[in-house]
């Protein structure tokens, strides 16, 4: 889980400041929030938008750009300032520094070195991971198969995390043809995402958080495009800016993804941090988990961000047993939500989250427990059985695939 640091910049140069500015974009931990070509605006632009870096330019006006830095430093002492000056002498080092700029950066800048000064600032706001600093998390919900209720375990997973205050959650229905997110919450957004990719150059912060339907269990949505002829905006490249924004506004982004796997899905899988995927325990549905894993497997690092959460447990038509079912796949299962099939007809019909409807109920808590799970994970993993995990991922996998006869 990495930390997004919302930054702005000021720089009077036109071309020192879009190098820079191509640079920040490249990096996936930093937002641009706003970049500026007049010293005097920039303590407004600060005041406005609270970004966590400040980068200011002194070429083109030493003597403004030192007092500038004084003056957020007093009045913005949030907002961490770094100076940057193609020149290294050392008395306008040290003046910087000593006006309240936290690095001096020396320019032109390589991607490495911008990218060590920031990791340092995230280092210092945040908190290393290893000391438990939080950061932003993309969680996405995948199914094994359609009617698994993936866009059931999205809303109420995200409805679950918006309680806690320290959370800021959002959930995208990228389900762009179908997607029903904004039933579960009877909600009709003014907005949706082809609205936001449409607009996406405009977009700060703010105007994203209007852009979005916020519900009162705290979750904000952005739902899929109301006309079928919409959908194709969407396009992977600026799902993948929507996303980068959205992640450096919430602690939690809830990808909702559609059942086609597409490239835009992909998009979405490769950028998240934590890929839910959701099956029942019967035969069709185990398989496919199978070829979805097999698939993934392809792409490095990918397998060892799914988690696999087995939905309607206890379910007793047709279903093979846990056991079974581990012995298959050949790791263990994150989570199990009890079958309720009469307080999910409620909530969905009614249009109210587990949180509301069922606060008590057995399904609502083992919501909780997911998510206390995803925000507070374990130290250690508990491991399959030897038996189990010994060579299961293979041959466990092969038990549920056709054997090809051979040829004669």
């Amino acid at each position: 889980m990495s930390n997004v640091l919302r930054l702005a910049l000021v720089d009077p140069n036109d071309s020192t400041r879009e190098t820079v500015k191509a640079m920040l974009l490249g990096l996936e931990t930093v937002w641009l929030e706003a970049d500026c070509s007049r010293y005097e605006f920039f303590p407004d632009i600060v005041d406005q938008t609270s970004p966590d870096v400040g980068v200011v330019n002194l070429d083109s006006d030493q003597n403004k750009a030192i007092d500038l830095i004084s003056r957020l430093s007093q009045s913005s002492p949030d907002t961490v300032i770094l100076a940057a000056s193609e020149s290294n002498d050392g008395q306008l080092i040290l003046t910087a520094i000593r006006s309240g700029a936290r690095e001096f950066l020396t320019l032109p800048l390589s991607e490495e070195e911008l990218a060590s000064a920031l990791q340092r600032v995230s280092q210092q706001k945040f908190g290393s991971a290893e000391r438990g600093g939080r950061g932003s998390e993309i969680i996405a919900v995948a199914g094994a198969t359609g009617g698994v209720g993936t866009t059931s375990v999205a809303v109420n997973l995200g409805c679950v995390l918006a309680e806690d205050p320290k959370n800021s959650v959002a959930l995208v229905d990228l389900d762009l043809a179908l997607g029903d997110a904004d039933v579960f919450l009877d909600a009709i957004p003014d907005y949706t995402l082809a609205d936001v990719v449409q607009n996406i150059s405009r977009l700060d912060i703010q105007l994203l958080k209007k852009s979005l339907t916020k519900h009162s269990s705290g979750l904000y949505l952005l739902p899929r495009p109301v006309e079928l002829r919409d959908t194709e905006v969407v396009d992977p490249e600026s799902l993948r800016k929507v996303m980068g924004l959205m992640k450096a506004s919430f602690s939690h982004l809830i990808v909702d993804l559609s059942k086609t796997y597409s490239p835009i899905d992909m998009v979405a899988i490769e950028s998240a941090s934590r890929v839910i995927l959701v099956t029942q325990l019967d035969l069709p549905c185990l398989r496919n988990v199978v070829r979805l894993m097999m698939s993934f497997d392809e792409t490095e690092g990918l397998q060892d961000k799914v988690e696999i959460v087995v939905n309607r447990a206890g379910l007793d038509s047709g279903q093979i047993s846990l056991k079974k079912a581990k012995e298959t796949l050949g790791r263990e299962i994150f989570a199990l939500l009890p079958n309720d099939y009469r307080t999910m007809i409620e909530v969905r019909n009614n249009g109210v989250p587990l949180v509301t409807q069922a606060p008590k109920a057995a399904i609502t808590q083992a919501y909780r427990e997911m998510a206390h799970k995803i925000v507070e994970p374990p130290q250690t993993t508990e491991a399959v059985d030897g038996e189990e995990a010994g060579g299961a991922n293979e041959s466990g996998w092969k038990r549920f695939w056709p054997v090809k006869s051979a040829k004669a």
